[in-house]
Parts: structure tokens; sequence; C-alpha cells
């Protein structure tokens, strides 16, 4: 049976057994209090009983064993004795003679016992000379009384007994009295005993259900509750202890809440996309990068599946499901059709005791490192294919020359001019590619000075101007207003210009213009371009013009003698001076590019 909810309390429990107790200890001392005070009234009626009876049967021993007139007197100093001076209240006093016989007895109602024998073993006993004779017994009145036995002895001879049977009835009334003065005792103790259980089960429970009312509030999230401290006590420790434990929660909640914030601000703005999942796989996080790369423009909900989102294999699937660290390459697409690749790497979350409880799964973009090692194998490849052309065609005419061809007239020299031109292609090919590190490599330093703009322009056509009368090139140059200087390396823009026009010359027909301007931009920058009406660039070259190696037609700029590197170095020059290089081309219509130069040096005044 369930017992109601107020029994079920620490302050029931409390009362209830802070009352048992006392009523234990009460039962106890009243238990043996009156059995103590029992044992000792019955001693102390049993002690005056027999005192009472030997001093009697002292008396009795000389009015007993007379005979002849003497007899008579003394039976009735005998009466005289038994119902004057031994008279007990409620007792019955019983002389009797050497055989038993009843020879007076203090009850009147009892006075047809007289003349004849009484039997009881006491009796007997006392009449046998056995002085510690006596008996608890219950009469035909349901009477509870004492029965005390004595020889009279005279002259050493027994002559007769005292009998005596007193009433016990006011012992146990006197008994009966005070078991109710105790039982009253016990029953205002116990109303006491629970009055002040409650007072103290109150002055314990109290703090305890202040303390459970704001542990209650601290578990909702109100963690400023304090609780007051009235002592030094176990309750005040308690208290003590529950002030230090929300001080210390309240601290953690915030250093976890920064640690939280810190981790968001990490996650929303790293360069890398997270994605977390919990057991099932289900998508629980994903930060910012991972919706971009994703192009994900919505908040997914929780039942996302990563391997659907990220359109997993079959096999990436049972790589994943087996919770094992691995990286997966993922191709996608942007709206503009161009393919880019992510770098996918799972990581399982183990939890001791439990196994596998999700995946971490990161996202990078590896695009342009794939394009860059692309790149580098390609540059490798070009290398390594413009080396190999001379150098087989070296060692084809070398072997050649072995074979006799060098006392020819006329093939030595043809053939040692061919190994001569091919040298001479392989050094400038190697001199491009070291001048290319230097600037790669921050090593070129450029020795920066003011130069004159129509100057150097003058320049650079003077020095073209043989091989453009040869082939019927018209050159034009323009230098607009408030030009004047620029803060270059002369030396390395005269490499510009000479790559520039050299490319400008080689696809210009004969009878073409190559104009050559400088001009203030807009924004009052310097603009130096190189324009020709020659065979112009396809549209589709036109992303990849400053790649190394590459060329639009690559049998005839080989036959023309290019490396493939000329504009590449020119970017690099003008980026080494901080400006920037264009190309606008139309097929068949013609070329320009532009590059911008400082004008003066950082923090001084520009011409």
């Amino acid at each position: 049976m369930k017992l109601p909810s107020f029994f079920r309390t620490i302050q029931a429990k409390l009362i209830i057994i802070y009352v048992l107790l006392i009523l234990i200890a009460m039962q106890l001392i009243g238990v043996y209090f009156v059995s103590a005070m029992k044992t000792s009234l019955t001693s102390n009626f049993t002690k005056e009983l027999q005192e009472r009876a030997e001093l009697l049967s002292v008396l009795a021993a000389q009015n007993l064993g007379v005979t002849g007139e003497s007899a008579e007197e003394s039976l009735d100093n005998l009466r005289v004795l038994v119902n004057n001076l031994f008279n007990i209240n409620g007792a019955e006093i019983q002389v009797l003679d050497a055989s038993g016989k009843v020879l007076t007895t203090s009850k009147p109602s009892h006075a047809d016992y007289v003349g004849t024998k009484n039997t009881q073993t006491v009796v007997n006993r006392a009449l046998q000379g056995i002085r510690d004779n006596e008996e608890y017994i219950i009469d035909e009145d349901n009477i509870r009384k004492k029965v005390v036995a004595k020889p009279v002895v005279n002259d050493g001879k027994i002559v007769g007994a005292i009998y005596i049977a007193a009433s016990m009835n006011e012992l146990y009334d006197t008994m009966e009295r005070i078991n109710n003065i105790f039982i009253s005792g016990i029953l205002l103790a116990l109303g006491l005993t629970a009055v002040l259980g409650v007072i103290l089960a109150h002055t314990i429970t109290s703090p305890i259900k202040e303390l459970t009312r704001r542990a209650t509030a601290v578990a909702e999230g109100e963690f400023h509750q304090k609780m007051p401290v009235l002592g030094n006590d176990e309750i005040g420790q308690l208290s003590k202890a529950f002030n230090y434990m929300t001080s210390r929660l309240r601290d953690a909640l915030a250093q976890n809440e920064e640690e939280k914030e810190k981790l968001a601000s990490i996650l929303t703005n790293m360069s890398d996309g997270v994605i977390a999942t919990d057991d099932t796989g289900a998508v629980i996080l994903m930060n910012r990068r991972a919706s971009e790369m994703l192009r994900i423009e919505e908040e997914l909900d929780g039942g996302t599946d990563i391997i659907s989102l990220l359109h997993l294999a079959q096999e990436e699937r049972e790589i994943l499901r087996q919770g094992t660290m691995h990286s997966t390459i993922l191709e996608n697409e942007t709206p503009e059709g161009d393919t880019f690749l992510i770098r996918v790497t799972f990581t399982p979350i183990h939890r001791r005791e439990i196994g596998i409880v999700g995946t971490i799964a990161v996202l990078q973009d590896v695009t342009e490192q794939e394009q860059l090692e692309a790149s580098r194998r390609e540059f490798v490849a070009n290398v390594s294919h413009e080396l190999r052309t001379p150098l087989t065609t070296i060692k084809s005419y070398t072997e050649a020359l072995e074979d006799g061809a060098m006392e020819d007239p006329e093939l030595g020299p043809k053939f040692a001019s061919v190994i001569q031109n091919q040298t001479e292609r392989m050094i400038r090919l190697v001199t491009d590619l070291l001048h290319l590190s230097r600037l790669d490599s921050k090593e070129a330093q450029l020795r920066k000075q003011p130069a004159s703009v129509m100057e150097m322009l003058e320049e650079v056509t003077d020095r073209f101007s043989f091989q453009m009368q040869e082939r019927g090139i018209k050159p034009t140059f323009f230098v607009g207003n408030g030009v004047g200087t620029a803060w270059v390396d002369r030396d390395q823009i005269d490499q510009v210009l000479d790559n520039l026009i050299s490319n400008a010359m080689k696809y210009t027909p004969e009878g073409g213009t190559i104009a050559i301007e400088a001009r203030l931009n807009e924004e009052g920058v310097l603009a130096i371009s190189v324009q020709d009406n020659g065979v112009g660039i396809p549209k589709k070259d036109l992303d990849r013009i400053f790649e190394r190696f590459y060329r639009v037609d690559k049998a005839r700029s080989r036959n023309m003698g290019g490396t493939g590197l000329g504009l590449s170095i020119a970017r690099e020059i003008v980026k080494a001076h901080g400006g920037a290089i264009s190309l606008q081309s139309e097929l068949g219509k013609g070329t320009k590019v532009t590059f911008t130069l400082p004008r003066h040096e950082q923090g001084g005044d520009g011409q």
C-alpha cells in the first residue's frame, strides 16, 4: 500500500523516529522501574509479614504447650495478641498447636476454623521446624494473598505454628496507581516529544526545502541563487557548499559559453568547411564555409544525411560506416559551369565505452592547389620538351659531323651553324628561366630611379627600327600630357618593352603598324601600351596567354625562336614594380598589351 506523501517526507520520518525513540526509552525505563518497584514492594511486604510472624511466634511460645487451668488463660492471651496487638489490615492470623489444629484466628468469619487442622504445605513445613515458609495464593474470592508460616519453639520443642495469610490487593492497587502515573507521564512526554519533534524537524527540513527550491531554480538556469548561511553546522556547511557550487557552476558555464562563442567564431570564419554528424550520419552542424562550398543557401533540417549531402560513392559510404579516418576528392560545379575540387577528410569521434558517436568532415577547396600542381607538371613537361628539341637536334647534327659531314665543305659549316643556333636557343631558354626564378624568389633587386618615359619609348623604337623597315612595319608612338618621368628599373622595363614589341612584330604582317602609347589613365596612373594590327589571339587562349611556355601557335612560335616565357617575364617585372599588365585581343584584328607603372618613389614627388 502506498503511504500518503506526508509520511514519505524527511520531516515525518524525523518526527516518527524521534517519538519512537522516546517511546522505546520510556518503555524500557518503565518496565525496569515497575519491575523493580513491584519486587521492592513485594519484598518489603513479605519481610514485614516474616518479622511479625517471627515476633508473634516468640510471644506465642509462652502460651502454647500450657495444660491445666492455665491453658484457658493462655488461649485468651493468644486471642488478645492476634486480635489486638498483631492485627494486620486485610490479613488473617492463625495460631496452631503442634498438631496443626487452629487454636485462634484473627478473622471472625473464619471462627468455625477453630479446632480444625490447617493442612497447607507452609504449615506442615513450619511444624517440621522449617522457618522460611511462604507462598503466593489466590483464594476462592479471587484475592491474591501472601502466606507466611513460622514454627513456635519453646525450650527447643516445636509447640505450634503461626500462620499469616495477608491480602496483596493494596500492594497491587499501589502498583496500578504507579503504572497509571507512569503511563500518564509517558503520554505527556510523547506529546511534548511530538511537538518538539515537529519543531526540530522543521529547523532541519526548512533549510533543506529552501535548498531544494534554490537547486531547482539553478537547474532551470537561475545561477544567481545563494543560500543564507545561518550557522556552522552541517546545514550551514551544506549551504556554503551550495553557494560555492553555484559560483563554480556560473564560472564554468560562463567559460563554456565563451569557449562556445570562440568555437562558433572559428567555425564561422575558418577557410575550411566543417560538417559534424551524429552516430547515424545525420548532419548536426555545418559552418558557413561548408554551405558556400556545397552551394547550400538554406538551413538544413535535422534529418539530412551526410552521404546524400556529399553524393558519396558506394565504397566511400562503406568506409564511412566503418568509422575509419580517410580522405576523398569531390568534384562540384559553379553556377557558371566551372569545375572545382573539394578534399573531404572524415574523422570519427570516439567516446569511451560507447564507440563511435559521430563524424567530423573537413572540406578544403583544393582547386587552386590542384591547378598549381597541374601547372607545375606542365611546366616541367614544357621545360623538358623545350630542352629536348634542341638537344635532339644538336645530337643528330653532331653525330652527322662525326660520321664525315665535317669534311664536306657545304654540310660542315651548315651543320655547325644549326648546332650554334640550337645552342643559343637553349641559352636564351635557360636565361629566361633563371630570370623568372630570380623574380619569383624576389632575388632580382630593382634599381629604381627616375626615367623619362619619352626617352624610353624612343630608344625602344630605335632598337627595332631596322627590323621594322625590313618588314615594312610602320611604328608610331604617343606620349600624353603630364607623363614626364617614371620611377623604374630602366633595364627591366626595357626588357618588357622589347618583349612586347618583339611579339608584336612576330605576329604583324608586312606593311602593318605598331602603336606605342604612354598616357595617364582616369586614376592618374601611368599606362604604357603596345598595339598591333596582326593576327590576334583566339578568345579561348586569352586567359592563359601569360602562362609560362604557353603558345597560341606552338609550331610558328618555336620556329620564330620564341621560348614562350616573354609575357610571363614581362608580367613578373611589372608586378615587381607594383603595377599590373593586361591584354586585349580580337582574332584577325590585332592585339593590345597595356601595363601600368609608378610615376615616383613611394613617399616622393613624381613628375
